[in-house]
């Protein structure tokens, strides 16, 4: 195995009962993942990854992930020193979900708006609450 290529599940049971890391990539090559901080259990960002974002995570402890909108490889915390040092990472049930139990560096923070998580607003009334 390459380290930006992974094995396809060959069934649904292998899938979500065996020991094989066969991440199920959407038709963007991409997969969903959840940050979240080590310690506090609170909810960071969600960011999507590809298949070398993946692998780089993996290998060297800290989280990559994949700009849609810059459509490049993104080490977090490479600019901002927000680096995120992976302590745990997990796969869903059907592995098209990962979980990274990170733990931030730099000021904490992992928002690119400053705030410490990118989920700092809340829905009321359909309206947002705690914006700016």
């Amino acid at each position: 195995m390459s380290p930006m290529s992974f094995p396809t599940a060959p069934d649904t049971h292998a899938l979500e009962h065996g020991d094989t890391l066969a991440p199920n990539f959407d038709a963007n090559g991409l997969i969903a993942a959840v940050a979240t901080h080590a310690d506090t259990g609170e909810v960071l960002m969600f960011a999507w990854m590809n298949a070398e974002a993946l692998a780089k995570t993996l290998a060297t402890g800290e989280a990559h992930y994949w700009s849609r909108s810059r459509r490049e490889l993104w080490h977090k915390g490479a600019t901002s020193g927000q680096v995120q040092t992976v302590v745990e990472a997990r796969i869903d049930c059907d592995q098209d979900c990962v979980w990274l139990k990170v733990r931030p560096g730099g000021d904490g923070g992992a928002c690119h708006t400053g705030a410490r998580s990118c989920f700092y607003r809340v829905i009321e009334d359909g309206k947002l609450k705690g914006a700016g």
